[in-house]
């Protein structure tokens, strides 16, 4: 097992301030919506569901590109100085440069087999008052629309008694996405669009298929409220914007074939039933 640091959070502040750093050499423009909805520094009221820093939450983001987490974490940052920790398949804790930078920032690493332990530990950071990220899709959603989602996010909060945040983000997949490389270009100026949806509360005997149905479509309603309002005019087969709104991205029949054929190559593990 290769060394590890433990978690650190001066580390974490270093990997924030890189990010803004780098948001500010290129220029991004991060254009928030629904931030009240994110934790407010006030006092918790129990009666509204209010969500403040020391009482957890999870926040479920949406997956398009590989730079969406840093997108929700520096919108956090800016909003309460609150830090924001993801599940991280293990595939990217192994990594000899990531896999201790993951380490030091406090994520929760899920491992290959025997995801139990990874379960119980999020589910503590919760109840501990930690903000737990998770991208309930599992995976880059080619498509650039909300893929099957799992159930984990909605049965640890339910488990923890901490509420969903739903955090729809639009425009970060242009920068770096799966068969689209690094373009300075292209993120040179780059707009990234947010949406934070009213925070969910579940119960733990609530039915977590049907709850977590919800969720997914709480997600893609928020991404086409980032649609909506975006500032770049796609062209016509854009290949950044989803097939039913005239984009070149793969249709959702299409995505679930090449998904299934990952999985069989063996680049995609397969979805559990849950």
């Amino acid at each position: 097992m290769a060394w590890r640091p433990a978690p650190n959070d001066l580390f974490y502040r270093v990997i924030v301030r890189s990010g803004l750093l780098l948001r500010w050499a290129f220029r991004i423009r991060i254009i928030s919506s629904g931030t009240e909805h994110l934790p407010p520094a006030g006092p918790r009221t129990e009666k509204s569901r209010t969500v403040v820093p020391g009482s957890g939450a999870v926040f479920a983001v949406t997956h398009f590109g590989y730079v969406d987490f840093a997108a929700a974490e520096l919108l956090l940052w800016k909003h309460s100085r609150g830090k924001l920790r993801f599940l991280v398949h293990q595939g990217a804790a192994d990594h000899w440069l990531a896999g201790p930078a993951i380490s030091a920032a406090g994520h929760v690493v899920v491992g290959y087999t025997g995801r139990a332990d990874a379960y119980e530990a999020a589910v503590a950071k919760l109840r501990a008052g930690e903000y737990l990220g998770v991208f309930p899709e599992a995976g880059v959603s080619r498509s650039f629309t909300v893929r099957e989602c799992r159930t984990g996010a909605v049965r640890m909060a339910a488990e923890a008694g901490v509420p969903v945040i739903p955090v729809a983000v639009w425009g970060a997949h242009r920068i770096l996405t799966r068969g689209r490389g690094f373009s300075a270009g292209r993120t040179w100026r780059a707009p990234v669009r947010i949406h934070v949806g009213e925070p969910l509360v579940f119960a733990p005997g609530d039915d977590a298929g049907a709850r977590t149905a919800e969720l997914r479509a709480r997600l893609q309603d928020g991404i086409g409220t980032c649609i909506a309002d975006f500032p770049l005019l796609p062209e016509p087969g854009a290949w950044w914007m989803p097939a039913h709104l005239g984009g070149s991205a793969p249709t959702e029949p299409e995505r679930q074939l090449l998904d299934a054929q990952d999985a069989a190559k063996g680049r995609r593990r397969p979805r559990p039933a849950r």
